[in-house]
């Protein structure tokens, strides 16, 4: 390459790196299969995840976070296991870490969080709920992802260890039926709406376990397929409760409609089934997908979906709209095929504003994942570009570098280094005291790499 064309090559990366704004935390990935929304506005995630942030993360000591229930002075594991999705997703590491944190201080026996805290340390829900394990693991693989493990938390380790527990204590031995918890349920008792089966997948090849975790996959597909056509439901409206021949069971007295109706257990299983169908293309995803968008298309649109519905399609109130449900079922509309179908779901999911805990995280997980936010982490690759920029509050020389960097920062504080390579990988990690920093970067080939301090970015070559 000639000097001049190596110089526009790195003027143009620059700009890249320079032109890149907060919703640039958002990488808006394209999936393997179906079709996201197109008409997400540029600052739709970054406004919306800052809005769920400041209405619901709070507080604990030494850097915990907590994610405010209902009741607000408590936190449930789904809300934190929810928020850490989130955080991860949208490349917030100090917000991810606190919640991480939050949920390893407040583990039972088989180290599952405990469902319900009290503050920040007082279990009054004892055992863990299967959801939040699953969506805590699923959000550790994209923190690894994001992040790497150099840092003090090792994201891929904590993973496979939670994924393992999840298999040990959460998966009824012999059956492949997925547990609604840690002590409780199985065979006589299970939540279609836990069926994350894109993130079973992901596990079995996260983990090279890919037998195991597709099968316990099929099994949750056989359990959907078995509670409709036992009940006669119509379209998709599994019951919020079930047992693994379809059955309605008989462990859940105190859920809404002893558990037989598409209420708020049941509204999240277009979510984990379109999911499974983006990443997988998965045939038995796909076809859920379908009586999704066909109930859909029956009541009129997205502007006429209500929260619950019995299994012969009454519905349950038309008192007003959920995001719980609307939006479950515009992620559904990704395998449609159809763009204008796709596009109609995400403006209604956008202006279907809530403030409640339950309404309001989904809403942004699921605008999260109708823009390309809830990517594949076994797919996809992340760039340098995929960096958001701050303003640069530190000063390095030489540059370009032969054997060290040498950096000097201008605030008193903390100051977290990395070093990532023009492919996006993290080189380098390590956190400084001091007001200056010394690192030796001999071993690196020659090329372009990037150096941030704390979010801001400068631009290196090694010579």
């Amino acid at each position: 390459m000639s000097l001049k064309l190596y110089q526009l090559f790195i003027t143009a990366f620059l700009f890249l790196i320079i032109k890149t704004t907060h919703a640039q935390d958002f990488i808006n990935a394209n999936y393997s299969f179906g079709l996201k929304a197109t008409n997400v506005g540029a600052n739709d995630m970054a406004d919306a995840y800052s809005a769920w942030k400041n209405s619901f993360l709070k507080t604990c000591d030494n850097g915990r976070f907590r994610v405010e229930f209902q009741d607000a002075g408590q936190t449930v594991s789904e809300g934190i296991a929810y928020g850490m999705l989130l955080a991860a997703y949208a490349n917030d590491q100090e917000a991810f870490d606190g919640m991480w944190l939050y949920y390893q201080d407040n583990t039972n026996f088989n180290g599952v969080m405990n469902w319900k805290i009290q503050g920040c340390n007082n279990a009054i829900g004892q055992n863990g709920a299967t959801d939040a394990e699953l969506d805590a693991a699923y959000a550790l693989m994209v923190a690894d992802k994001r992040w790497g493990n150099d840092g003090a938390i090792n994201y891929n380790q904590d993973a496979k260890t939670l994924i393992q527990t999840i298999k040990d204590h959460e998966v009824e031995a012999g059956t492949n039926v997925l547990k609604p918890g840690d002590v409780w349920g199985g065979s006589n008792n299970t939540n279609p709406s836990y069926f994350a089966t894109g993130y079973f997948r992901a596990y079995g090849e996260y983990t090279d376990d890919v037998a195991f975790w597709n099968a316990v996959a099929d099994k949750s597909y056989d359990i959907i397929n078995k509670n409709l056509t036992i009940n006669n439901a119509k379209f998709n409206l599994v019951s919020d409760w079930t047992k693994a021949d379809g059955n309605y069971s008989t462990e859940v007295p105190w859920a809404t409609d002893l558990g037989r109706s598409y209420s708020y257990d049941a509204a999240r299983t277009p979510w984990r089934a379109a999911i499974d169908y983006v990443w997988y293309g998965d045939s038995d995803a796909l076809s859920y997908s379908n009586l999704c968008n066909d109930f859909v298309n029956s009541v009129g649109g997205f502007d006429n979906i209500f929260p619950g519905y019995r299994q012969d399609g009454t519905p349950i109130s038309t008192d007003f709209k959920d995001p719980v449900f609307t939006g479950a079922y515009a992620l559904a509309a990704m395998a449609s095929g159809d763009q204008n179908f796709v596009n109609a779901a995400y403006t209604e999911l956008k202006n279907q504003a809530k403030s409640d805990y339950f309404s309001a995280t989904l809403r942004v997980i699921y605008m999260f994942g109708m823009s390309g936010n809830l990517f594949n982490t076994q797919t996809v690759t992340l760039s340098a570009n995929d960096f958001s920029i701050k303003p640069v509050t530190f000063k390095m020389f030489p540059n370009p570098v032969d054997a060290n960097i040498n950096l000097s920062f201008a605030t008193n504080e903390l100051h977290k280094v990395a070093i990532y390579d023009i492919n996006g990988r993290r080189l380098y990690n390590k956190v400084f005291k001091t007001p200056t920093a010394n690192i030796n970067v001999n071993t690196f080939s020659q090329g372009m790499y990037v150096v941030s301090v704390n979010g801001s970015y400068i631009k290196f070559t090694k010579k």
